[in-house]
């Protein structure tokens, strides 16, 4: 049977009109199709899955509370991104977060000066599985595709360093692909205004960019020669290999840790860590490794798991491998140039167990 667009869009409407009229059930199917795309929307502008998760739930409270001002001049879902856009800023005049230098000295001291990334503490990740959930449907077909280049951590980093307004803008305008007097209708200012904040928001993009990358890079694809990067990572980790790492680490990779102040720059100082972390004999040796293969951000990603050596006379190996790392890698030209390590905390997101069996 041919799906009758028409009787959809009919009951839409009437789904609409009873959630607005104030029927809770029908509020909750309104609301709830926009969820995912809302918390992509979220995140982006606060670069925290939890405090996205935390603003969608404001954003549905906001709106049910509000619902009697929506007069149908534009789309429920405009009418929320502008209460989700609004319920952001708000959060984000009322926090302390600045994206600046890290202040700490990194964990490996490499023998030329560096400068030191800038501190994201806030940043976490974001599993690929849920945003391939928030690509288009046929209820909403002008929702836009999670593209890489508006979601990976490098990007994410940038933007954090914006004005709170200049981003929301930059996010409209570039991500969304709002108009001007559309973004400036939601932010309730002028089209000049919204023109202004964005060429400043893309002036500082346009400076802040990896040194490399003359654009973003706009390919989902997961290559061959990015798939042998990643085995040999693990495989590296698995056989406490650091000769196997040197060979992967561009020159000049960085490393960083959110939510610690922990960071390195340079393949000298993260294979001095690494080594340290690999050698049974260092008071800083993790244990024996075992990796799971992820995605997070549009960007391959490695679970690492750690079996724990026993009491520190013999360093024995033995028991379950435990959760210890979320390694999210940026490659770049068959090398990794960025490694985000997030806590275990993260894996619960990615629907990976704390043990591996």
């Amino acid at each position: 049977m041919a799906h009758d667009e028409g009787t959809e869009r009919i009951g839409n409407d009437v789904v609409a009109a009873a959630a607005l009229a104030g029927d809770e059930a029908a509020f909750g199917q309104l609301v709830e199709r926009h969820r995912r795309e809302l918390h992509v929307h979220c995140y982006r502008m606060l670069a925290s899955y939890d405090d996205a998760e935390d603003i969608v739930q404001e954003t549905f409270l906001r709106a049910w509370n509000k619902r009697h001002s929506y007069a149908g001049r534009s789309t429920v879902r405009a009418w929320l991104y502008q209460i989700a856009t609004n319920a952001c800023l708000d959060f984000l005049r009322s926090s302390s977060r600045r994206a600046r230098p890290y202040q700490e000295p990194p964990l490996a001291v490499p023998r030329a000066a560096v400068q030191p990334p800038i501190d994201v503490s806030w940043l976490q990740p974001y599993p690929d599985s849920q945003l391939d959930a928030a690509a288009p449907g046929a209820e909403e077909p002008d929702a836009v595709v999670v593209a890489k280049e508006t979601i990976e951590l490098a990007y994410l980093m940038i933007i954090q360093q914006l004005p709170p307004r200049q981003r929301a803008v930059l996010i409209m305008r570039d991500v969304l692909g709002w108009s001007a007097a559309e973004t400036a209708a939601l932010l309730e200012t002028s089209v000049a205004s919204v023109k202004s904040a964005l060429q400043r928001a893309r002036a500082t993009v346009q400076q802040r960019r990896p040194p490399r990358r003359e654009e973003w890079d706009r390919s989902v694809s997961r290559t061959e020669d990015e798939r042998r990067v990643l085995e040999r990572y693990i495989d590296a980790h698995e056989r406490a290999d650091v000769a196997l790492l040197a060979q992967l680490l561009a020159d000049d990779v960085v490393q960083t840790m959110p939510p610690y102040p922990a960071w390195l720059v340079g393949c000298e100082a993260a294979l001095t860590f690494a080594a340290d972390v690999f050698d049974p004999g260092s008071a800083a040796y993790h244990g024996r490794w075992r990796s799971v293969l992820t995605w997070a951000n549009r960007q391959p990603a490695v679970a690492q798991y750690v079996q724990r050596p026993s009491a520190a006379e013999t360093r024995s190996l033995a028991g379950e491998y435990r959760a210890q790392v979320l390694d999210v890698l940026r490659i770049e030209n068959g090398a990794i140039t960025g490694i985000t390590s997030f806590e275990p905390r993260r894996f619960a997101a990615f629907g990976l167990p704390l043990v591996l069996a």
